[in-house]
């Protein structure tokens, strides 16, 4: 026998361990793929369209599509396909591609154009693969409550003004995204950062956790997190989701304890506003601001006189934000957005465009219908609460463009698992 082969197999032998040690990180990817799918989401989590990080969302999404689909060829598994919810999506993302490909390179279009159709139509699929059991799901029930702890915790902190310890820093730049002077959390749009907080908040509190404990402990800071937004569509949407969650979707002790922690919660904000005035102010100045009100009246009406013009083709993704600029003349903006999703869909794609949108999330709400024998208890309770969080989704987005991956992911995400029970019946 050559001296190799003792190398590589004898008790001695340093190759061997080498390779074993090179091998692991393939083998956790591809038997716990779930753990690199809630590493992509904290990517996704830390990277908002404003901020390139060396495309590092990019990097996670295509290590998860890359093991995702070597597990999948390795188990001689098909790829899910639900015809109510994938061709829609795979509809709109065809428009968004051809629409982008008929302009010049643009990092930022292409990036958009991931968040809002081609990461959320992915996920989908890979949650159906990869959410398949008790193991898988308890991962992202962890990580459900760690977004939400950081979430929350920076939110508190912002409006206690403590800047020092909100991280990252790229946050507080005041040069970068929307809403500097609220808690916007890493997305850089309060916003986006009160729908992930709300919907987290339903996740935490109807998810199997082991320590129900800290998931109440957490439901303690989330009104005064969604206060600190300073948002009035959040207020609004955590409010009304909350009085429903609590009287109609969870049992009779959860009604109490959910009536406790918002009463404590609003209690806890009056407190937070008469010890400091500063906040008092900034609180009842954004309650009475008619400001922003008559821009995004202007932005609307801009908008759908650019979706009158061309209402089945749409605009150009190069002369779409020119062209609403060019329409606002009076409004000194940075940049000008149509801050609703159902109105950029009918701008950018016309009626074809928000025809799609309609069925995807008419098929969306179907979900909550379809429930399986036998299921387990975390997906019965993700089914129960899921048109509540479609809810939540659908009434923010008519406040902004919902061109965030991490939001898009999450509720893809959750759909996904709800599909990956359906599949396995």
């Amino acid at each position: 026998m050559s001296s190799r082969t003792i190398a590589w197999n004898g008790d001695d032998g340093l190759l061997w361990p080498v390779a074993v040690w090179a091998i692991r990180p393939l083998f956790l990817a591809l038997e716990y793929p779930s753990l690199l799918y809630v590493v992509a989401m904290t990517v996704f989590l830390f990277r908002p369209p404003d901020v390139s990080f060396f495309y590092a969302d990019r990097i996670a999404f295509g290590a998860l599509a890359f093991f995702v689909a070597l597990r999948t060829m390795a188990r001689r598994e098909t790829f899910p396909f639900f015809a109510g919810i994938s061709v829609p999506m795979i509809g709109l993302t065809t428009l968004a591609i051809a629409r982008a490909l008929r302009e010049p390179f643009d990092a930022q279009l292409w990036s958009i154009v991931a968040s809002k159709f081609i990461v959320p139509f992915a996920l989908f699929h890979f949650a159906v693969l990869v959410f398949r059991g008790p193991v898988t799901r308890r991962h992202f029930e962890i990580f459900t409550g760690l977004a939400l702890a950081y979430l929350t915790f920076t939110a508190i902190a912002f409006l206690a003004d403590a800047h020092s310890l909100i991280f990252p820093r790229y946050i507080l730049d005041e040069s970068i995204g929307f809403h500097a002077d609220r808690a916007r959390g890493p997305f850089l749009q309060a916003v986006a950062n009160g729908v992930s907080l709300n919907l987290l908040g339903i996740l935490v509190l109807v998810l199997p956790q082991k320590n129900r404990t800290l998931g109440w402990l957490l439901w303690v800071g989330l009104p005064v997190a969604i206060l600190a937004t300073m948002t009035r569509a959040v207020w609004i949407a955590f409010v009304a989701s909350t009085l429903v969650l609590g009287l109609r979707l969870v049992q009779h002790k959860l009604r109490a304890i959910c009536a406790v922690l918002v009463i404590g919660g609003v209690v806890g904000g009056f407190a937070l506003l008469f010890s400091n005035c500063s906040i008092r102010d900034a609180i009842w100045d954004r309650t009475t601001e008619r400001g922003p009100v008559a821009a995004r009246m202007a932005v609307y009406r801009a908008g759908w006189s650019m979706f009158e013009e061309r209402p089945l083709s749409g605009w150009p993704a190069g002369r779409m934000y020119a062209e609403l600029g060019r329409r606002m003349e009076s409004y000194h903006l940075r940049v000008f957005y149509v801050h609703n999703t159902y109105l950029a869909l009918l701008v950018e794609f016309g009626v074809p465009g928000l025809a799609l949108y309609a069925i995807l999330f008419f098929n969306l709400f179907r979900l909550s219908r379809r429930a399986q024998p036998n299921e387990c208890l975390t997906v019965a309770r993700l089914r129960k609460v899921w048109p509540l969080l479609l809810w939540v989704y659908l009434f923010n987005a008519f406040f902004v463009d919902m061109a965030y991956q991490f939001v898009n992911g999450l509720l893809f995400t959750v759909a996904g698992m709800l599909c990956a029970s359906e599949e396995m019946a």
